[in-house]
């Protein structure tokens, strides 16, 4: 490794300020915005404040967080744990117990109207929720008691969006993504980041969106950031803007080119 300048936050874990340029430059292009705005998200992830997020798992398999942990240039703790104080997440906390949940909810009560909230998870809520605990309480309960104090909500994946596999028929647990569970009394914005499990860039588009202009994406009608879910594979398909050449092979079962 040379001696090429190096973040403030990074260097003991071997990333240089170049990589992380690139990186945001990557995020930058994911957001639709132009190349000089890579320098400005890197300014935002690289400001000394630390705007806390609380992370709560609910009906869900992990996997978005396993997705979110694979993120790399820089790696999810240099981006995550250095840039934002994420204050709460069961599968990254060494710590169980009591103490924990009520660092849950005190963060909640201390950092009210100013941290984010990522949900991975649907919510049961048939019977009053009691198909979905975590210590002692119903999922739903958690979620309404924390997610009402936030700035903005952040559901990843399928589940957390729309319900997802827990949400099957019959669903019996009465499983529902967070918009859907919390009902229209929840004035929180809430982002949806779908996908099983959903693309990491996407979740970090959203985030530094934030970070970057104190506001989040503009949203499709289905809550989902315009920059990531705006078109789909079949929008941007060659075939399709080939023309009759290439008819679209749609009805016979294309997913989309690889």
């Amino acid at each position: 490794m040379n001696n090429e300048e190096r973040t403030k936050y990074p260097p003991q874990r071997g990333v240089t300020r170049r990589e992380f340029l690139n990186f945001c430059g990557v995020v930058a292009g994911a957001l639709g915005l132009g190349p000089s705005f890579g320098s400005r998200i890197y300014e935002a992830f690289a400001a000394d404040a630390r705007p806390p997020i609380l992370w709560l798992h609910f009906a869900e398999c992990t996997g978005c967080t396993e997705s979110a942990l694979r993120t790399t240039s820089p790696w999810f703790d240099e981006l995550i744990l250095d840039k934002v104080s994420l204050d709460y997440h069961q599968t990254l906390m060494a710590a169980a117990g009591e103490t924990v949940e009520s660092i849950l909810f005190n963060s909640a009560a201390a950092n009210a109207g100013k941290f984010s909230c990522v949900v991975e998870g649907a919510i049961p809520t048939a019977n009053g929720g009691v198909y979905g605990m975590v210590g002692g309480r119903t999922m739903l309960s958690i979620a309404n008691e924390v997610c009402p104090k936030a700035k903005a909500i952040l559901a990843l994946g399928n589940c957390a969006s729309f319900g997802g596999l827990p949400a099957a028929l019959p669903n019996p647990t009465g499983a529902k993504g967070v918009k859907a569970a919390l009902g229209a009394a929840l004035t929180v914005p809430v982002v949806n980041i779908p996908g099983c499990p959903p693309n990491p860039v996407n979740f970090v588009g959203t985030l530094a969106n934030y970070l970057l202009f104190g506001k989040l994406p503009a949203l499709d009608s289905l809550g989902r950031p315009l920059f990531a879910y705006g078109k789909t594979v079949h929008d941007q398909c060659p075939n399709k803007a080939a023309g009759l050449k290439y008819k679209c092979l749609k009805p016979v079962g294309c997913k989309g080119r690889r």
